[in-house]
């Protein structure tokens, strides 16, 4: 079977399948410093999300291990090799980008065969590796549709498709699902995690949405300033992050300072409490045993569907958040309400210590 057409992944060498490795990679525009000294290794098959706000580094180093930005210092390894200074069309990469970019004029089956018609594979083998390709995507009954007769997250599959069927040992994919709405956005990432474990490549992801890059990845790298403030699972940069910026990028926390820690604690090191982590402790109610409790008012309730959020202002001068799931009868009064006094609480370990906030 060529090269060029999309076999059984677990057949595939090590050598093919590739693992990424950026050692001491920077990126400088002149006076600014767009990354520096960065270091990132991805394994074979592993779905990796670099999140982060704009300007804080993570498409510029997607671009340079494409091979659309060139390296300043550092270097860039696939598969073992060194590709540092390879043009983009010599990397055994392939990038998505949020544009689909589908020829308008071609059907879809033409369009996913583009780059190994490109390539000179016969046509035998082009249609054996589109079937194959849409397939993998769950498209194969819109071969000989054209792209303005679907939707947008099915024209986005079909850009993955395309991408896919050149078979790159790394698919780079660059916020391809920003132009979806939220419903269809949301839908995408199932298919997405669904179609990069069957397909077995090693997927790099940019994003600037959390909840996605949660939802998809073995590991997250939360960028900020040019480098990686942390990487980890999904859980473990959620759960307990490293840095005051990790655990305010993702998802809301509640950041208790150094000096009131110590006084809950007797450690003066700043923690961060998930807001569903706390409680709402009410009238006669009492805190439970080993739970650390501040006091304050209801600054405001706010009903999101799923939960209801209480805003606190505490007596130590912190705002609070508080997260409830909506678990009761839908037409079920709110006991809380803005004015009142109330008692948050959370168990001691459930709060993240952090060990470094700058």
């Amino acid at each position: 079977m060529p090269s060029s057409v999309i076999t059984d992944t677990a057949a595939l060498t090590t050598s093919e399948r590739g693992d990424v490795h950026l050692s001491g990679v920077s990126k400088r525009f002149g006076e600014t410093t767009a990354v520096q000294g960065l270091d990132l290794e991805v394994a074979q098959g592993e779905f990796v999300s670099m999140l982060g706000p704009s300007g804080s580094g993570k498409t510029t180093v997607l671009r340079m291990i494409a091979g659309f930005e060139d390296v300043t210092s550092g270097t860039v390894r696939i598969g073992g090799d060194d590709v540092t200074s390879l043009p983009a069309h010599r990397r055994p990469v392939n990038t998505v980008f949020q544009d689909y970019a589908l020829f308008p004029h071609m059907t879809i089956a033409e369009n996913v065969a583009y780059g190994l018609r490109v390539r000179g594979a016969s046509a035998a083998d082009r249609n054996d590796a589109v079937a194959t390709a849409l397939r993998q995507v769950r498209l194969e009954q819109h071969a000989a549709r054209l792209p303005h007769q679907l939707s947008g997250g099915q024209r986005q599959r079909i850009a993955l498709a395309r991408a896919l069927i050149l078979r790159p040992r790394v698919l780079l994919l660059d916020e391809p699902l920003g132009a979806l709405d939220k419903q269809l956005r949301e839908e995408m990432q199932i298919e997405l995690k669904l179609i990069q474990r069957d397909v077995g490549i090693t997927f790099i992801f940019v994003t600037h949405d959390q909840e996605e890059a949660l939802t998809l990845s073995d590991r997250v790298a939360v960028f900020n300033d040019g480098r990686i403030e942390q990487i980890g699972t999904a859980r473990e940069v959620y759960e307990y992050p490293k840095t005051e910026f990790v655990a305010r990028f993702l998802g809301l926390s509640n950041i208790i300072p150094a000096d009131v820690a110590h006084r809950l604690t007797g450690t003066a090191q700043m923690m961060s409490v998930r807001p569903e982590r706390v409680r709402l402790v009410t009238g006669a109610e009492t805190p439970r045993d080993g739970d650390l409790v501040l006091e304050g008012t209801v600054a405001e309730v706010v009903y999101t569907g799923p939960t209801t959020r209480f805003v606190i202002d505490s007596t130590d001068g912190i705002r609070l958040l508080a997260e409830n799931q909506n678990s009761h009868h839908p037409a079920a009064d709110v006991s809380v309400a803005r004015g009142d006094r109330v008692r948050v609480a959370w168990a001691s370990d459930h709060a993240a210590r952090i060990p470094d906030s700058h």
